[in-house]
């Protein structure tokens, strides 16, 4: 009798021990990370882009990489960038570094952000860039945008778009000509300098993402 307790005992235990492992594989898969980190592969995306024109990172054969910006309409934070997005622009697609905006938000939530207010609004502003709306919502979280605005910015190498620099555009949203700290016009210098980008990540200042619930 006693070596039969003794039996049902090390059964138990052992059965306490699997659910055990298998809680913890669960909690791992769980987990995983979501968005890209800094190192990370981007894959490409075909949006459509104001023009009514869809637009993939393959598009631009020469380009050596690409400012990825979430962005949109109604966000005071996205309206005070818009002029040094535009500037970003022009400073840096001709060196192979176009911006290419993109606006994360349902336009049922936040209609202020609608595709046809998002024509409107790029030529109001003069937009020189793409700027593109990720109808369902599948683009910004594969790059684990949260903000807008929210910076992602690509190098190619070796026929791949690595991530190098997240976050936000520089240290003041408020007054353009009080930043004291350019995150991703130094992050872009040194990749054309072909330099280790001293801040690869900061953290994004801005409106949240609308999401339909």
């Amino acid at each position: 009798m006693k070596s039969l307790k003794i039996f049902l005992l090390g059964i138990l235990l052992l059965a306490a021990g699997f659910a055990q492992s298998q809680s913890a594989v669960s909690f791992t898969t769980k987990s995983s990370k979501t968005g890209y980190a800094v190192g990370d592969e981007a894959t490409d995306f075909r949006l459509k882009n104001t023009d009514g024109k869809m637009v993939s990172l393959s598009d631009y054969k020469s380009a050596k990489g690409f400012i990825i910006i979430f962005t949109c309409n109604h966000c005071p934070y996205a309206k005070k960038y818009e002029e040094r997005i535009v500037a970003l622009d022009k400073m840096y697609k001709a060196k192979g570094y176009p911006v290419i905006a993109i606006n994360p938000n349902d336009a049922t939530v936040q209609p202020e952000d609608g595709f046809e207010e998002m024509k409107q609004r790029a030529i109001e502003k003069g937009f020189t860039f793409p700027y593109l709306v990720d109808e369902g919502q599948k683009i910004y979280p594969q790059y684990g945008a949260t903000k807008t605005p929210h910076v992602f910015l690509l190098n190619k190498e070796k026929g791949r778009n690595i991530v190098k620099y997240i976050g936000a555009i520089d240290n003041n949203y408020e007054d353009a000509s009080d930043v004291s700290e350019f995150y991703l016009q130094d992050a872009v210098n040194s990749l054309l300098q072909g330099e280790k980008i001293k801040t690869e990540k900061t953290v994004a200042i801005g409106c949240t993402i609308k999401v339909k619930k």
